[in-house]
């Protein structure tokens, strides 16, 4: 989610690199609406070869969308597919549990993310205290951990048999029995873990919606006779709305996604009923309708989200915001904000990377060997034939969108996109049930033709798992390249097509070298996400396949929390680079509004 984020984030920078289509001279273009780049060139015959490269193209980005889209459709068709009494089951017995953990788990995450992103982007936004600076961005560093992680982590410190029961029971002589300690492995406990996590994606858009407000509109409240935390409360706030929801809606989401957390705590959601449906009762109509429902939860908190700016508008009065005069906090004051902002980067980070460094030391003897090398190696090759692959066609969709701004071409990127709301279980869903009847299909008519079986050519290999993946985190590379692509300027398109260069050479001879950066952060960003993912990759991997993920989840399923230690501490440091790239992000951002 981390990408998805910095999207959002984006969207209030656009403007100031969107570039307008001009002509060769540096004239705007008569008919902005219907530019084309390469439209103007043509062969002796009349012919307008653009047009049909730009047709190839067209055609190219409609395929990847219905291609992608797939998994969706499929599990939105089954809803109309009866399960017999599996699904009857289902209702009478364990279904309303699923509603009702997950809506009291989306409730709970949403009090602690709101209270602790909202608060700390305000206190480093609008005052000044000792470790502000420190705290603007290492704030965003629990997002490099996975939720399924920090669970194992904190089960391992708190449990009975954890450092700190242990300590409190040699200091005080208690036995079992004798004191009442928080439960960890509940429901309570997983909305704690979660919001620890997931907080910094309404810190980071509440931040950027506080520094980008008008200085004018908080210097008229305050002239009223407000006070800073009266003008916070009845100025800030309402004007950061749109962003504080866009935030909270990422965090719901990926709570709604969440399947390690909430299996290994022993609360029953919809992710672990679609995996019980699945693989216990093998019944795939029924696990179908149980993400078809979940995916509705999902598309409700997209149209809360929308429905939360209707059609509300939010204008600078002002280009001050370079020159926010920030409230000086001391004393009392200070040590209160220091301690707020500590909190969540304490227990969101600092304690459970400390614990898993710890863990790994421990048993780095007997842990670092030829199988995690073998671990290592797996989970690199994937994440990294996942990236190039949706790298390349995020390329296709920007670039094809960039020839053919149409409305058709749009919303089959859009589609194409759609994925990264989509929990990977649902996805995981989705891919198997078509390319578990392709295989079928296929091996029936080899059997009935040449006495042959295929076996498995598409559902168990690596060729499912890598789809899963580009239909769950396209998205992040395609925001990635279109931010990069608008920040070319058109009359480079035009200069190409007036040298006889095709859309295709014009992309590979003058856009891919400008798009370096931009190529090279989406790459990253799709490596880094594919590495952490696990409900998909628990469903999809092929047998004898294991991940860093699923090795790590399946140590700590086996209360072997030490030896996850190294698994699940190689994720959180590569989990680091997005984050690192964030805050740059934000920085660079910064600077551009403050000239």
């Amino acid at each position: 989610m981390v990408q998805y984020a910095v999207y959002k984030c984006n969207l209030g920078f656009r403007g100031l690199t969107a570039s307008t289509p001009t002509t060769q001279s540096g004239a705007l273009h008569p008919d902005p609406a219907r530019y084309r780049p390469g439209d103007q060139t043509a062969d002796q015959t009349g012919a307008n070869p653009g047009r049909r490269s730009r047709a190839w193209w067209d055609w190219s980005v409609l395929g990847i969308a219905l291609l992608l889209s797939l998994p969706v459709l499929v599990v939105v068709g089954f809803v109309f597919v009866p399960a017999g009494d599996v699904w009857r089951h289902l209702a009478d017995t364990v279904l309303p549990d699923y509603v009702t953990n997950s809506l009291l788990l989306m409730l709970g995450v949403a009090g602690g993310t709101l209270v602790g992103g909202v608060g700390t982007a305000w206190l480093v936004s609008m005052c000044r205290f000792p470790g502000r600076g420190l705290f603007e961005w290492a704030l965003l560093l629990p997002m490099a951990m996975p939720a399924y992680i920090i669970a194992y982590t904190y089960t391992g410190m708190l449990d009975y048999a954890g450092p700190l029961q242990t300590t409190l029971r040699d200091l005080t002589g208690w036995g079992y029995g004798d004191y009442w300690f928080p439960e960890i492995r509940s429901l309570p406990g997983a909305a704690v873990m979660l919001s620890l996590v997931l907080y910094p994606y309404v810190y980071l858009l509440s931040r950027a919606a506080f520094l980008s407000q008008s200085l004018c509109v908080l210097d008229v409240s305050r002239t009223l006779g407000n006070g800073p935390w009266r003008t916070f409360f009845a100025v800030a706030l309402p004007l950061a709305r749109p962003a504080i929801v866009a935030g909270l809606s990422l965090a719901l989401m990926e709570t709604l996604a969440d399947y390690g957390t909430v299996q290994y705590f022993g609360v029953s959601t919809f992710t672990t009923g679609i995996f019980r449906t699945w693989f216990g009762l093998g019944n795939a109509a029924a696990a179908a309708q149980l993400s078809a429902l979940l995916l509705g939860f999902v598309f409700a908190l997209i149209l809360l989200e929308r429905w939360s700016r209707r059609d509300a508008r939010y204008h600078h009065t002002s280009q001050r915001e370079s020159s926010i005069r920030r409230l000086s906090l001391t004393g009392w004051r200070a040590a209160l904000a220091f301690g707020f902002c500590l909190l969540p980067l304490l227990f969101g980070f600092l304690l459970p990377a400390t614990q898993l460094g710890w863990w790994s030391l421990t048993v780095a003897r007997t842990s670092f060997d030829a199988a995690f090398l073998t671990l290592a190696l797996n989970s690199l090759a994937l994440a990294a034939g996942a990236a190039l692959v949706a790298l390349l066609l995020a390329l296709v969709l920007g670039y094809g969108r960039r020839l053919s701004p149409s409305r058709r071409v749009g919303a089959a990127v859009r589609i194409a996109g759609m994925g990264y709301a989509v929990p990977g279980t649902v996805i995981a869903v989705g891919v198997l049930i078509p390319f578990a009847w392709i295989d079928n299909s296929v091996d029936t008519w080899m059997r009935a033709s040449f006495g042959l079986s295929t076996g498995l050519l598409l559902s168990g290999t690596l060729v499912a798992l890598v789809f899963a993946y580009l239909v769950r985190f396209l998205a992040v590379s395609l925001q990635t390249v279109e931010s990069g692509l608008g920040k070319i300027r058109p009359s480079m398109d035009e200069a190409g097509r007036s040298m006889g260069l095709s859309p295709g050479q014009v992309l590979r001879r003058i856009h891919v070298p400008m798009l370096r950066g931009s190529l090279l952060t989406a790459l990253l960003l799709v490596f880094v996400d594919v590495l952490k993912e696990l409900p998909a990759t628990l469903i999809l991997r092929p047998f004898n396949f294991n991940t860093l993920a699923v090795r790590a989840y399946e140590l700590a399923a086996d209360e072997r929390l030490a030896d996850s230690g190294p698994a699940a501490l190689s994720i959180v440091a590569a989990g680091l680079l997005p984050v690192i790239l964030l805050s740059r992000s934000i920085t660079r951002s910064r600077h551009v509004q403050s000239a």
